[in-house]
């Protein structure tokens, strides 16, 4: 006789493994899109940070971090090395995936002049504790944000956020801003008058494949969170898990990455008479933050409006980070994580389809509101003091002989494309390329 019960627990953990596994291939997408976006004495550099993003982070937060997040959720340190049960590292994986994610986010606001000693210590504190504290408190069982926490008291409701729109892209937008303020900018890119140099990357190619990589993947993350395929019955039947959810998730998710590359297509039309290719494809990716905290409760036409906005903000926030802020974001991390996540999360109560809210709009979003300002100054607190130190022991900052020659040289050793390096003879695919005497 077949055990519905096993089934329903076989498959339901293959779901997670499948979704999981589109997570991490994000992984592939921000490594081309934050390498389009540097120039090419920097894409080694860049490569690596994503590669050791993955594998030190990965670790740390198998290590310590799934504990520190359990004590942020009200429970007890119980780290991933004594979670048991062996279906129970299937769960941890889900969430080390969304917790690498946030890290990644924050090397391409510091391409082309952080240290990678510097970058690789700040991933090992925000895998350790950064990351597990906002995780904890806003997914937790009692966690200071969620229903059964401080929130459910003061408000009725918990801080929603379905599946990481402000807790991992906003967390980690916000994060590489902070970093990207207290290294400063690249050499050359403001003027002493405070005009600004464009320091355009070099291959829009990488940077398109990049967004649509991390597109793909973005449905394991926000369509696998609804992550149950089977329930049992009291009856010992199967039946349909979330998938009533599911499909909302997947269509408005669809929707609003949709609309985010039209919001910002329209408005660098409008400003420049010119449809920029980044600002696109950076917009399709701000409408899947904005989306991520709330596909389970948007209406759809909501979902077009969250997404047309993220769109939109985009390069009016770019401009306004580079201009006014003179902060130098060189992959768009606060435009495309940050600020879109903030407002995907804030417009929670007011796309809401009907019946999916449990308190009235201006309840639900103060929760929201305060949600945001507790995960923003925390993540702007913690990275502030990790960068600050590495800056006040002159660790954050590569030579600026270095930055000039390009990290691929000074931090690995190493050209990326060998046929346009500076030695006088160097061997390529091609053959023995060099320059004349």
């Amino acid at each position: 006789m077949v055990d519905a019960a096993t089934i329903a627990e076989g498959v339901n953990l293959m779901w997670v493994l499948v979704v999981t596994f589109l997570i991490f291939f994000m992984h592939a997408g921000f490594a081309m899109l934050e390498a389009g976006q540097v120039r090419t004495k920097n894409v080694s550099n860049q490569l690596t940070k994503n590669l050791l993003t993955w594998s030190v982070g990965v670790l740390i937060f198998f290590l310590v971090g799934s504990g520190v997040s359990a004590v942020a959720g009200g429970g007890g340190y119980v780290p991933a090395t004594g979670v048991g049960a062996a279906n129970d590292w299937v769960g941890w994986l889900f969430g080390a995936v969304f917790a690498m994610t946030a890290a990644t986010i924050v090397s391409g606001a510091v391409a082309g002049r952080a240290r990678l000693r510097a970058y690789v210590t700040y991933t090992v504190v925000l895998a350790a504790v950064i990351y597990p504290v906002v995780a904890g408190i806003g997914w937790g069982g009692a966690g200071l944000l969620t229903g059964d926490g401080l929130f459910g008291s003061v408000f009725g409701t918990g801080f929603h956020d379905f599946a990481g729109g402000m807790i991992v892209h906003g967390m980690g937008g916000i994060a590489g801003l902070t970093a990207a303020w207290v290294l400063g900018p690249r050499m050359d890119r403001f003027n002493d008058d405070g005009t600004t140099n464009v320091i355009p990357g070099h291959s829009m190619t990488f940077a398109v494949l990049g967004t649509l990589v991390l597109a793909f993947g973005w449905y394991g993350f926000n369509v696998g969170t609804a992550a149950s395929v089977f329930t049992v019955t009291e009856s010992g039947e199967l039946a349909l898990g979330a998938f009533a959810t599911v499909g909302r998730v997947a269509m408005t998710t669809t929707v609003a990455m949709a609309a985010g590359a039209v919001g910002a297509a329209l408005v660098a039309w409008a400003r420049t008479s010119k449809v920029d290719t980044l600002y696109v494809a950076n917009g399709l990716l701000a409408g899947l933050v904005a989306i991520t905290a709330i596909p389970d409760t948007t209406a759809w036409w909501g979902a077009i409006v969250v997404g047309l906005l993220a769109g939109a903000q985009l390069p009016l926030v770019f401009a306004a980070v580079e201009k006014r802020l003179k902060i130098d974001d060189v992959c768009a991390v606060f435009p495309v994580h940050g600020s879109a996540g903030v407002l995907g999360t804030l417009a929670f109560p007011f796309v809401a389809a009907p019946g999916t809210l449990s308190v009235g709009v201006g309840t639900a979003f103060l929760a929201q509101l305060a949600g945001v300002a507790i995960i923003g100054a925390w993540t702007v607190g913690t990275t502030a003091v990790v960068f600050g130190a590495l800056r006040a022991v002159g660790q954050a900052r590569v030579d600026p002989d270095h930055e000039r020659t390009g990290l691929d040289v000074s931090e690995h050793g190493v050209e990326t494309y060998p046929e346009f390096g500076a030695d006088d003879r160097m061997a390529t695919d091609g053959g023995w390329g060099g320059r004349d005497e």
